[in-house]
């Protein structure tokens, strides 16, 4: 019986090294190397190392399995990198030869080229705001702010009177949920909980639970902001994900980088004239998103803002009015919010 089982497990191993010979060992990337980095609208060209170039009909090559171009033998490839997303991208090359196909990848680093532009601020007009939230989401919508107040045992969501401060509703949430990012979708307002693996879906109108939703590949929740078409969701991380508006499931994502690398810590969201803007949590530094490739196109520093009260802690809350172009900016326990004017 033991001589049998070496018997199949060295036919076993010869059937797998010529399988895998058939599958992919014959063909390799030249260039780029792995996990080669390279700054955006830098032209790529792609090289294979082919052990028997003769035979072949065709080379395929995709990027994160979409696919680039279709090749001859003997062909070559340079890909445009103007228009892709930030971060870690997967090139394949797919080489048949009739009913053989053989396969290789490789990896690129994609960051922007541009650091981000140093935007400034004008101060135009301070309110009070209510020391005890610890405040997560910030929403402007029909006149008022729905604000979303974490931590665990005192976590709420609110509708606030933007000039006074005043909480004119609010309601908690169980013990065990900690509340973080919100945002508001038609007559919904959605809600996440942080390290809960759970998103809520309240009524707008009188904050009364309609339902809820799992999470998926993001790791916790964090910021999210609405463009109108999805929702945007952040989770601590460099990423951003794509949640469908009707049933939240995750539709995509971008990686977030600036010319040195990741950008991570990313808190509340807002979305504004076509960017995401982001907290940097525990900072006072607000990033600018592109949300198609998730560059870091411009930064703004928060630092210049005066908090006067003992218990105030970092800064979180982005609230945007389209109609009038307003900004507000608020902080955990922050006894003040502030509105701002963008210097760009």
């Amino acid at each position: 019986m033991k001589q049998i089982s070496i018997l199949f497990f060295v036919c076993a191993v010869l059937f797998a090294c010529k399988r895998s010979k058939t599958s992919g060992n014959a063909v390799a990337f030249k260039s780029p190397e792995s996990g080669t980095e390279f700054k955006t609208g830098t032209a790529i060209s792609l090289d294979l190392e082919l052990e028997d170039p003769e035979g072949i009909d065709s080379i395929v090559y995709l990027l994160d399995e979409q696919k680039l171009a279709v090749l001859k033998a003997g062909e070559t490839y340079t890909m445009a990198t103007h228009s892709l997303k930030m971060g870690n991208r997967i090139l394949t090359a797919r080489v048949y030869r009739g009913a053989e196909v053989q396969e290789a990848s490789t990896s690129v680093l994609l960051k922007p080229a541009k650091a981000p532009e140093k935007w400034k601020y004008q101060l135009e007009a301070s309110f009070p705001h209510d020391t005890s939230s610890y405040t997560q989401g910030l929403v402007y919508q029909d006149g008022i702010f729905y604000e979303s107040d974490g931590e665990y045992g005192s976590s709420t969501i609110r509708k606030v009177d933007p000039k006074k401060g005043k909480v004119l509703k609010s309601v908690d949430l169980p013990d065990d949920y900690f509340a973080e990012g919100l945002s508001v979708v038609g007559h919904r307002v959605v809600l996440l909980t942080w390290q809960e693996n759970m998103g809520f879906v309240l009524d707008k109108s009188s904050l009364e639970m309609i339902s809820d939703f799992p999470y998926q590949n993001s790791r916790e929740g964090w910021g999210l902001c609405y463009d109108g078409k999805k929702l945007y969701k952040s989770d601590g991380s460099n990423m951003i994900y794509f949640l469908n508006r009707e049933t939240y499931l995750e539709e995509g994502f971008i990686e977030v980088y600036d010319q040195n690398g990741p950008v991570e810590q990313l808190n509340e969201l807002e979305f504004i004239d076509g960017k995401i803007f982001a907290n940097i949590y525990q900072s006072r530094r607000i990033v600018v998103i592109d949300p198609k490739s998730g560059a870091v196109t411009a930064e703004i520093d928060l630092s210049g803002l005066s908090v006067n009260n003992a218990n105030a802690d970092v800064l979180n809350g982005i609230a945007y009015d389209p109609a009038t172009g307003r900004i507000w900016v608020t902080g955990k326990k922050w006894n003040k919010l502030f509105q701002i004017k963008l210097l760009k």
